[in-house]
């Protein structure tokens, strides 16, 4: 690799480099600051990405180093560095070694954003890889815990199973095309009347992969229990990052894919569908407020497929306004969870926020807000980012996709309204949870803030979105 290559890789080294010195430096000086060090960390490659500009357009045929691999770096870092700004007093309250949490975060951002930036199905494969494997540690990192024990190895069986398919789907791939770089790879598929057989057969096996990744119906059954038994702000990267990245990576692997998208239209018509449907039929009977935000996720993943599936520059818009919209609002759900955690346990169940919101109003106020932006009530983003998603399969010409939409969207009203009317609604017998920190609340206000700002005004960061898609 040339010294202009290590040059446009300068924020996933800084990430790479920053999170193995803290990891060597902790195991000296142990302290739970190393996480602020993380912090700064996340915040210097975010400045290095947004600022620099790369000396080469590719590294090595496998990571781009264009506008948009640039933009989701930023993005990474930022939920990354206000990942670790939540889990703070987190790991203070649970005993949890700090540099070791915090390089396994840095890791995590570097994997994702090296993923976001995949120009190879090498590369994305690597990419994948390098945040998986740190989310098999992260999710049971409580190893008192037996929920995340169990939750941990739910999601290492799931995770190494849809890493079969994803290698097997890649080697499929391959051998029909002779190529990993992605625009060779899928010129090489097409064929009169269509895609290579074996060309089908290794996409059918990727998007196996994909929905286990993403937690798409049917591949969605590990969710809840996962989500349910991670720590609060690893579940938040978790249900943001992990899945964001993913989904920034298909974007610009379906724009090389080009007609030859209307072999797998049938397929990823019915994930979409199916994942809106059984989300909400799953989240509905929830008092777990975790499990319910997990089935609530296999909807959102329902609206993103919808983008997928409809392409273009305008539906490839409205999916990255979606997932940024989501990131913020579900990062600051699991925020306030994070910030009501006791040692003993973190609230979960509906019954312990009966009557909150008269005790702690500023977060069960922002808790709400959340909810209703998730539900997609105006004005809040959520209901920009729907409309845009409907809109979009409607002038696609998915009209069933887009009823099938509209009716989720209702109906996740009464499973996301539900917490709420526990928070506020009910007599006060809620016992009195954990006083917030400063940090907390500043990650709390960022996030509201955009969630708010980016519902009034979304014009800025969809003109951003247009001038960097792939």
């Amino acid at each position: 690799m040339s010294a202009l290559e290590l040059q446009s890789l300068l924020p996933q080294i800084i990430l790479a480099l920053g999170a193995t010195t803290v990891l060597m430096l902790g195991a000296w000086y142990p302290s739970r600051k190393w996480i602020l060090g993380g912090v700064v960390i996340a915040l210097f490659a975010a400045l290095s990405a947004g600022l620099m500009t790369p000396a080469v357009p590719e590294v090595g045929n496998l990571y781009s180093t264009g506008s948009y691999a640039r933009f989701f770096v930023v993005l990474w870092s930022l939920l990354g560095a206000l990942s670790l700004l939540l889990s703070l007093r987190y790991a203070e309250i649970h005993d949890l070694p700090g540099s070791e949490y915090c390089a396994l975060i840095l890791f995590a951002i570097c994997g994702m954003s090296l993923l976001s930036a995949a120009t190879s199905l090498i590369g994305l494969f690597l990419g994948l890889e390098a945040f998986t494997l740190v989310f098999y540690i992260l999710i049971a990192f409580k190893r008192e815990d037996s929920r995340g024990a169990e939750a941990g190895l739910k999601y290492l069986v799931m995770g190494a199973v849809a890493t079969g398919f994803l290698a097997f789907g890649i080697s499929l791939i391959y051998a029909a095309s002779g190529s990993f770089h992605l625009p060779e790879a899928f010129a090489g598929l097409e064929q009169a009347g269509g895609m290579r057989p074996l060309g089908l057969a290794g996409w059918a096996l990727m998007l196996v992969a994909i929905g286990f990744k993403v937690s798409l119906a049917p591949f969605h059954l590990w969710t809840p229990d996962v989500y349910q038994g991670a720590p609060a702000p690893v579940t938040g990267l978790l249900a943001t990052g992990s899945k964001g990245a993913v989904f920034a990576s298909l974007v610009p692997l379906f724009a090389a894919l080009g007609p030859l998208k209307a072999d797998l239209e049938q397929v990823l018509w019915l994930l979409a569908a199916l994942s809106l449907l059984a989300g909400t039929f799953a989240a509905l009977p929830q008092r777990n407020l975790k499990r319910m935000l997990a089935y609530s996720s296999v909807v959102h993943m329902g609206y993103l497929m919808i983008g997928l599936l409809v392409g273009g520059s305008e539906a490839h818009r409205a999916l990255l306004f979606y997932l940024i919209s989501y990131a913020f609002a579900t990062l600051a759900a699991f925020g306030v969870l994070t910030s009501f955690s006791r040692v003993d346990d973190e609230p979960q169940e509906y019954a312990d926020f009966r009557g909150l919101g008269y005790l702690h109003p500023r977060r069960s106020s922002l808790l709400a807000a959340c909810l209703l932006s998730l539900a997609g009530i105006p004005p809040l983003v959520g209901f920009f980012a729907k409309f845009g998603i409907i809109a979009a399969a409607l002038k696609g010409g998915y009209p069933g996709l887009a009823v099938i939409a509209v009716l989720a969207a209702l109906t996740s009203l009464y499973y996301y309204l539900a917490p709420i009317v526990v928070l506020f609604m009910q007599q006060r017998d809620a016992r009195q949870l954990r006083r917030g920190c400063r940090h907390e609340y500043f990650v709390l206000a960022l996030c509201f803030s955009a969630i708010l700002l980016l519902g009034v005004y979304p014009a800025p960061l969809l003109d951003l979105l247009t001038g960097i898609l792939p």
